[in-house]
C-alpha cells in the first residue's frame, strides 16, 4: 500500500478529521483514566529536528511512547542530513528502518521530497508554510469546549504565518470563517496559504473589528522561527496587534482565547489574557498530546472503531 501522509491541513477529508476527533476523544479517555492501550507495540517513529522544539518533540515523543512503540529523536545538525545528504537518500534509509516520520524543519518543499521518497508516513512537524498538527489539536479544543466549529468565526491576530495559513485550510474544510489581521505588509497570501478559494476569510485593518463577536480569538508570536533578523522591525510593525482585555471584550461572552504557544506575555498578548477565564491554552498545549496520537493510529493502523 502506498503510505499516507499528513503534510498539509487539506490532506484529510472532513470525514476523516471527525474520526481523528472522535478517537482523540477516546485516547483521551484512556490516558486520563491510566488504562493501558498499546496498539504499537513494536512500531517506530523517527522524528526529525531542524527547528527548535518544545511542544512538539514532547507531545510526539511521549504519545508514541503512550502508545506502546518507540520514538528516535534526530536532529539535523547531528546527522548526515546536516553535512549534505540528499533529502531523498535520507528518506529510502530512514523510510526502511522505520514505521513512521516526523519532520519539523523550514521549506515545505523539504517535507514534500521526503515524503515522495518514504515508504512509510511522513507527519509535518512544521514548516515556515504550515502547521497542521497545531490546527488539529486547536480545533480539537475548541470542540471539546465549546462544540461543532461550522458557521463560527475565528479571529486571527498578527502575522499571518504558518499557522494562520493552516486555520485558513481548517476553514474551507469545516466551513467556518476566520478573520485576518495584520498589519501593512504582512497580508495573507492566498497562493502561500495553499487555498481553494477566499470565501470563508475577511482581512481586516482594525484587530479591534476582526475580533469583533468572534468565538474564538488567537495569535502567535511577532517574529516566527528564521525570521529572527527583523525582530525590532516586527515589534514596532505589530505594536497595536496585541491581544488585551479590551479585544477580548469585544469577542463574544463566551469566546475563547488561544495561543499555540510559546507566548512573549506583553507583546502579542497580555498575561491577563493568558492567564484569563477565557484562556484555554493550557487544555490547547495538551490536546497536541492526544490528537497526533490519533493521527499516529490512523496513519499507521487505519480507521479503528472503538
Amino acid at each position: 500500500m502506498k503510505a499516507r501522509h499528513f503534510l498539509q491541513f487539506k490532506d484529510f477529508s472532513r470525514e476523516e478529521y471527525e474520526h481523528l476527533f472522535a478517537r482523540t476523544r477516546w485516547i483521551k479517555e484512556q490516558f486520563k483514566s491510566y488504562r493501558q492501550y498499546w496498539p504499537l507495540i513494536d512500531r517506530t517513529l523517527v522524528m526529525i529536528f531542524e527547528k527548535q522544539s518544545t511542544r512538539t518533540r514532547l507531545s510526539f515523543e511521549a504519545g508514541m511512547h503512550q502508545l506502546g512503540g518507540t520514538a528516535i529523536y534526530l536532529n539535523t545538525r547531528d546527522s548526515q542530513l546536516g553535512r549534505g545528504e540528499p533529502v531523498e537518500d535520507a528518506a529510502q534509509v530512514i523510510s526502511r528502518m522505520s514505521d513512521i516520520v516526523m519532520i519539523r524543519t523550514f521549506e515545505q518543499e523539504i517535507v514534500e521530497r521526503f515524503a515522495r521518497h518514504s515508504r512509510v508516513p511522513v507527519i509535518n512537524g512544521l514548516t515556515n508554510e504550515y502547521h497542521p498538527c497545531q490546527i488539529l489539536g486547536d480545533i480539537y479544543t475548541f470542540i471539546e469546549q465549546r462544540g461543532p466549529i461550522r458557521g463560527k468565526t475565528v479571529a486571527w491576530i498578527g502575522d499571518s504565518n504558518n499557522v494562520c495559513n493552516t486555520w485558513l485550510q481548517a476553514a474551507e474544510l469545516f466551513d467556518f470563517n476566520v478573520h485576518v489581521s495584520t498589519p501593512p505588509g504582512y497580508e495573507v497570501e492566498p497562493e502561500r496559504a495553499g487555498l481553494y478559494g477566499t470565501g470563508h476569510y475577511e482581512e481586516f485593518s482594525d484587530p479591534m473589528q476582526a475580533a469583533r463577536d468572534a468565538d474564538l480569538v488567537t495569535t502567535d508570536v511577532w517574529t516566527s522561527m528564521g525570521f529572527e533578523a527583523e525582530n525590532e522591525e516586527r515589534k514596532r510593525d505589530f505594536e497595536d496587534w496585541q491581544v488585551d482585555a479590551e479585544m477580548m471584550k469585544a469577542a463574544k461572552k463566551e469566546a475563547v482565547f488561544m495561543h499555540c504557544l510559546p507566548a512573549h506575555r506583553g507583546e502579542e498578548v497580555t498575561a491577563e489574557v493568558m492567564d484569563g477565564p477565557q484562556s484555554v491554552v493550557w487544555d490547547e498545549a495538551e490536546n497536541r498530546l492526544h490528537a497526533q496520537k490519533a493521527l499516529i493510529e490512523f496513519l499507521l493502523l487505519g480507521r479503528i472503531e472503538q
